[in-house]
């Protein structure tokens, strides 16, 4: 059973009876547990700390603050290392802080015999402030006389970069006679992963190295950060991810690992586990970074775009985390998607605050840069009387584009496709027409949006991957990834992959999902939508060595020439007459246990790719607007997608499931919010409001299937996509019901009514 097939997946039966372990399942019964001290303040600086009642609380062990761990400061992100220090990211903390960036900062950690006592004394820990004052917005942040939350970094900017192409300038091409200029302010929220398995570690010392178990998309990475963390070799330090229970970006950093393995090397080496509350999860990791977009685009009147112009602002919060990396990819999608005739400017700013620092969360700034494009690309259809889907399919991407930023290539496309299915299912026409000119408290729109994404990371960072494939002595193969199995079920499709270019049945593979520093070959990790495109190849490359091997060895058992065989439903066959000479399983006994000639065939390669591609598609929504009390109801929704040669399309689906779920929530209500001190005020799953299975309808999934050259199998990159267009698809289907363009998310109740007020729509003092 090779690629192209809806097999079960590989790790479904361990899940769904509770035989996987997970972390928590395999931490020691007696280790210690630690639990972080968080400041009280969002900025300030860290002047003394009284532990004495603390330290008297049973069953603690030991009491560690900013004052006692290495002055090292390390880079969190999970970004490949690269050895040229420009490329690095940005080291700016350490593994406890005296310098107060956020609400929640770690500041000391408490080590004791069970959670009871460490939550105990952990709230009697009496902390001495220097407090400076709190930067929630970013034009306060940035204003002249604002407290640096480093110093290095003028008026509080991290980095601000601009791009503009050869040729005239957006005000030049503007003046060109017969053009239309339109403009938009577009703003997106602060929102959280909500994976369900909390982030949680523990760390022991066995055989002279720090060993770390954790929950993480990055083990490799892991390593690494924890030996720069620490200060000490990366040898020195093992990493084992075991199943994980989510993590959709958040778990692509390294916050809480590296301060668990100082805490075993400081107590002997005892195991030491570390598990974040949900509360915690919230607000003390991650989040995705809200933006502020203004976007002008030059248009002439029969759809054709000529220029534009676009400057956005990511707050990052509190910490440098990924960087300027997400605000550069929400960019890069003004560029990739559409084409201008003439000119395009664009101004990317990420501005520190004191809110949860910003990170990776699934599409990697391109959700945020999708609903601002996607959004104004309808204001502007409707700006010059155009069909939305007319307009895009005269000035989307087409084959042979090549990104003039990061030199990104497509190599393959079915978008014009996508869109046609999509408009086919939604009933585009009929229903545009039936629904135009509504009036009254129910109305009815339908709405689309288009995207794109990238397969991997290249040649922006380092794209590389290794694989291993063992022979057992039953003629069945193991398989080694260092990617992560974080969920998706990327270790079913490699299974899927390894039998369709080994020849062998999908049951004789056995992909190992645990990833272990010290023995798994090595792998960045599970992030942009990169591992069956990147860890894939490697894995077909590993998979065509160990058939040489095996031929190899059949050719002198048999004393046949190689070319004449091959491996076929688990036996080498001639391949001229395709009859059986020899099964796997007899070919590998005498591999294993000849007198004469035993031969242990493993392969191994590393894959390096400085290549990429696009996956696109569109979505198309139906819905149901009440009017008085700003209510949208989602009648109808498909995603059509072309992510290329689909591996296991049962799988594909459930992927786009997932992301549609999660760009509904985007849309219409998630946020997480804070107070003027920066103080998160819903980090909890009861008021931070996660839509749930009563909330999410029906939701359709259809494909179409290119062949990309560059994909292992011609498959392209679909972990991401389905979590980008549902937000401005709705956005898009409120404006034609009801001719209010709402700009900002989440689409809310509350905004709604707001926004129907001011169009008039609901009178001010709430009568029609």
């Amino acid at each position: 059973m090779g690629i192209g097939v809806s097999m079960k997946r590989v790790d479904a039966y361990e899940k769904v009876t509770g035989r996987a372990k997970y972390t928590d399942d395999l931490a020691p019964k007696d280790a210690l547990v630690a639990v972080v001290v968080r400041s009280t303040i969002a900025n300030g600086l860290i002047k003394s700390f009284d532990m004495s009642e603390a330290e008297k609380v049973p069953g603690v062990v030991k009491i560690f603050t900013c004052f006692d761990v290495p002055q090292i400061k390390f880079p969190t992100p999970g970004h490949p290392w690269s050895t040229d220090i420009s490329h690095q990211d940005v080291s700016d903390r350490m593994l406890l802080n005296r310098r107060v960036r956020i609400y929640g900062d770690d500041i000391a950690a408490v080590v004791a015999q069970d959670r009871i006592a460490a939550d105990k004394a952990a709230r009697l820990v009496k902390v001495e402030y220097e407090e400076y004052p709190v930067y929630t917005r970013m034009e306060d942040s940035m204003a002249d006389g604002a407290v640096l939350n480093f110093e290095e970094y003028k008026e509080n900017i991290l980095k601000k970069t601009c791009f503009k192409n050869e040729g005239a300038s957006f005000d030049d091409a503007a003046k060109e006679d017969g053009i239309v200029v339109v403009e938009g302010l577009y703003d997106t929220q602060t929102v959280q992963h909500c994976h369900i398995e909390p982030p949680v570690s523990f760390a022991y010392m066995a055989n002279g190295k720090i060993v770390v178990v954790s929950s993480t998309q990055i083990p490799h990475i892991v390593r690494r950060v924890c030996g720069q963390a620490l200060g000490i070799p990366w040898g020195k330090v093992r990493v084992i991810k075991p199943y994980i229970g989510g993590g959709f970006g958040n778990k692509q950093e390294v916050l809480y690992e590296p301060l668990n393995a100082w805490l075993t090397s400081q107590l002997g080496g005892r195991a030491v586990k570390l598990e974040l509350t949900r509360e915690e999860t919230f607000a003390f990791t991650r989040v995705r970074h809200a933006m502020q977009i203004s976007l002008k685009t030059a248009v002439r009147k029969d759809g054709q775009l000529v220029a534009r112009k676009c400057t956005l602002y990511s707050n990052q919060g509190g910490y440098a985390s990924h960087g300027h990396a997400i605000v550069m990819n929400a960019t890069s999608i003004q560029r990739m998607l559409y084409h201008d005739e003439k000119a395009i400017e664009q101004e990317a700013c990420t501005v520190f605050t004191n809110i949860s620092t910003g990170g990776a969360m699934r599409g990697y700034g391109i959700p945020q840069g999708i609903f601002a494009l996607e959004s104004h690309m309808d204001d502007v259809a409707l700006k010059i009387g155009m069909d939305p889907i007319e307009f895009r399919k005269k000035n989307h991407m087409q084959n042979g584009f090549k990104d003039p930023g990061t030199g990104i290539p497509c190599h393959s496309i079915g978008l014009a496709e996508c869109i046609e299915k999509g408009k086919k299912y939604i009933k585009w026409d009929e229903k545009r027409k039936a629904y135009a000119n509504r009036t009254g408290d129910i109305r009815y729109g339908v709405g689309m949006a288009i995207f794109c994404y990238k397969s991997c990371v290249a040649p922006i960072a380092l794209e590389t991957a290794s694989c291993r494939i063992v022979l057992n002595q039953d003629g069945s193969v193991q398989v080694q990834m260092g990617a992560t199995e974080i969920g998706q079920g990327i270790d079913t499709a490699y299974t899927q992959m390894a039998a369709e270019t080994l020849g062998i049945s999908a049951d004789n593979v056995y992909v190992i999902s645990t990833q272990d520093t010290d023995v798994t070959p090595f792998d960045p990790a599970a992030y942009a939508s990169r591992q069956a495109y990147i860890s894939g190849t490697a894995l077909k490359q590993t998979a065509e060595i160990f058939v040489e091997k095996v031929l190899a060895f059949a050719s002198k058992m048999l004393d046949k020439p190689c070319d004449t065989l091959l491996i076929k439903n688990n036996s080498i066959v001639d391949k001229n007459s395709g009859d059986i000479l020899l099964s796997m399983e007899n070919l590998a006994m005498e591999a294993f246990y000849s007198l004469t000639d035993s031969v242990h065939i493993t392969a191994e390669s590393t894959y390096h790719s400085t290549d990429n591609t696009y996956s696109f598609g569109a979505c198309f929504v139906e819905i149901e607007i009440d009017i008085p009390v700003g209510k949208i109801k989602v009648l109808d929704i498909i995603n059509v997608h072309d992510s290329g040669v689909l591996i296991n399309p049962a799988l594909a689906e459930a992927q786009v499931h997932g992301g549609m779920s999660m760009s509904l929530g985007f849309g219409l209500s998630e946020q997480l919010l804070f107070d003027g001190k920066a103080r998160p005020l819903n980090n909890n799953l009861l008021d931070y409001k996660l839509p749930t299975s009563v909330d999410t309808p029906e939701l359709a999934v259809d494909f179409v299937e290119t062949v990309d050259p560059t994909g292992p199998y011609g498959n392209k990159a679909l972990g991401e996509t389905p979590a980008l267009p549902s937000a401005p698809a709705i956005r898009n289907a409120l404006l034609y019901a009801t001719g209010v363009a709402v700009n900002s998310l989440p689409m809310n109740p509350q905004k709604l009514v707001e926004h129907f007020k001011a169009a008039g729509i609901i009178c001010k003092d709430g009568g029609k």
